[in-house]
């Protein structure tokens, strides 16, 4: 494992980002460098509709545990939480959250979140940008030869602003978790 590194650690690393869900959960791991970021994997983890939740969660923290022993990443940054007007639909959000942070809580990452508006203001420069457009700049950004899927893309993103944090002049405020 990779020694811990705090946020305003410039030298390379590796982050990963995690866009969590129930039924597709992106993750997308990047090596810091100078002078653009490199993406190393990423994916999303598919959960089919007729699956129980207990099963999508169990994949979910399987998957992640395994492609953080193939990357071996030092920090991991997840989505914040978000208001959801279906309470439903936000406690769901927040089990698959919570598979996402055991598997690299265990694994000893260092663990930040930033909300969804913080990323998107931060890579696009509009706080209520639409997925695809977060998806075209990641492609840029990491000069990826097709645009990746869009929640792999959200992750991406995560890990990306994150390693853009000037802790003099933070794009957002990094919240540990």
């Amino acid at each position: 494992m990779n020694a811990p590194a705090s946020a305003g650690d410039k030298s390379p690393q590796i982050l990963l980002g995690i866009d969590p869900s129930l039924r597709g959960t992106g993750f997308g791991f990047i090596r810091t460098t100078t002078p653009q970021a490199t993406a190393l994997g990423h994916g999303t983890i598919k959960c089919p509709a007729d699956w129980r939740k207990s099963r999508c969660l169990a994949l979910i923290a399987r998957t992640l545990r395994e492609r953080i022993e193939e990357f071996q990443p030092s920090v991991c940054v997840i989505e914040g939480l978000f208001y959801a007007q279906n309470f439903k639909t936000a406690l769901t959000m927040g089990e698959a959250r919570g598979a996402a942070l055991v598997a690299a809580a265990e694994a000893g990452l260092e663990i930040y979140e930033i909300a969804p508006r913080k990323v998107k203001q931060a890579i696009v420069g509009f706080g209520a940008a639409q997925k695809e457009a977060v998806g075209r700049m990641v492609q840029r950004m990491l000069g990826l030869e097709d645009q990746p899927e869009p929640d792999a893309a959200d992750a991406l993103a995560l890990a990306l602003t994150h390693a853009q944090t000037n802790p003099r002049n933070p794009l957002t405020v990094l919240k540990k978790v």
